[in-house]
């Protein structure tokens, strides 16, 4: 009993976010940014002082984990958090504020986005139930992100660390660029994956079968019920929330695999993907608050791996701090370029740079 409820109080933490948005919606100026200062001002500092925890559970340990039901419980409550904040939003948004609230709370809007949106939908896109990928797509649709969920499984897992990922940042590439790049292109992709697939099952792209087209359709029924029924303040505050909801998930792509690449083989197709082709951090507030996200590595050797039982790889490259706190230093392009470099060079040059040492 004890086991499950130290595992259950950690992935409560993911819930403070929510928390904190509820309450920055019913306070003005900047109050509102609450959520804004706690993902990026208290947990890096917290990372910066906090050890990694570098530990796996047990074999026995990870059946437990995996079997109980508890924790896809906590991906649904997420969900159920997720469309409660927006529902709240677009009733306060409405509410005559200041320029500084107005922001506030888009901010803490697009937190949600890109958190308990496209990083939950990430989670349960990867699972087999019906019930749960539809879950992952509605999710998807509250960020306006719904091709992320063909891009994502059947693009990035199988092109990852290569040049034909447009969501592996490249080295020497700065976050501002790849963010443009990886949006359009993994939006390409996303259609030529469909098309594909519909063409050689149906005879035609242009079918209702065709996943993008669907995806297309729901977005645009969304964004049309709540334009006529918000106002266009509230309409355009919600495009905002969601766009920052997206650049959050692409800053998280940019760090993720950054100047990574798998070896090409002769036949021209890559070495199969392996830990060391994702850059991870075992730093545990940050752990839980992504649902364990920057266990990177073992998501994209097993991407079926449950959250709660993902486990740390000692070839796994890691950042010298948590997702949130690279976040920051990857709006500095300069000192990211010098200090990723520099970690880029110990692992391709392992006994060179001990020497120096």
């Amino acid at each position: 009993m004890l086991f499950y409820f130290r595992y259950l109080l950690k992935y409560l933490i993911a819930f403070i976010l929510p928390l904190l948005v509820y309450l920055s919606f019913q306070w003005e100026e900047w109050a509102s940014f609450i959520p804004f200062f706690y993902a990026f001002g208290f947990i890096p500092l917290l990372e910066l002082f906090l050890r990694p925890d570098v530990s796996n559970p047990g074999l026995s340990e990870e059946e437990q984990l995996k079997a109980n039901r508890i924790f896809d419980f906590l991906l649904l409550l997420a969900a159920g958090c997720q469309f409660g904040i927006l529902w709240l939003f677009l009733k306060i948004m409405a509410v005559e504020m200041s320029n500084l609230t107005f922001v506030g709370h888009i901010m803490s809007m697009g937190l949600m986005c890109g958190v308990f949106g496209i990083n939950v939908a990430h989670e349960l896109g990867h699972r087999k139930s019906p019930f749960m990928q539809w879950t992952a797509k509605f999710l998807l649709m509250s960020s306006l992100y719904m091709h992320f969920f063909i891009e994502h499984n059947r693009g990035h897992h199988r092109y990852v660390a290569t040049p034909l990922d447009p969501a592996t940042a490249r080295k020497g590439e700065n976050i501002f660029f790849f963010w443009g790049r990886s949006m359009v292109f993994s939006w390409q992709s996303a259609w030529k994956l469909a098309a594909k697939s519909v063409q050689r099952k149906y005879g035609t792209t242009w079918s209702w079968h065709n996943e993008m087209l669907q995806f297309l359709t729901m977005q645009l029924v969304w964004l049309s019920l709540i334009f006529f029924l918000t106002s266009p303040k509230v309409f355009l505050a919600y495009l905002l929330a969601a766009l920052l909801g997206c650049l959050l998930l692409e800053s998280v792509n940019y760090i993720e695999h950054y100047g990574l690449l798998r070896k090409q083989l002769e036949d021209g197709s890559y070495e199969r993907t392996r830990a060391c082709h994702s850059w991870n951090s075992n730093h545990q507030w940050g752990r839980a608050t992504l649902f364990e996200l920057s266990r990177h590595s073992d998501h994209h050797y097993l991407a079926s791996r449950k959250y709660q039982i993902l486990r740390h790889h000692e070839e796994a490259p890691q950042l010298p701090t948590g997702y949130p706190g690279m976040i920051l230093l990857a709006f500095l392009p300069p000192l990211w370029f010098k200090v990723m470099h520099s970690k880029l060079d110990e692992i391709r040059n392992p006994v060179s740079i001990s020497r120096i040492g």
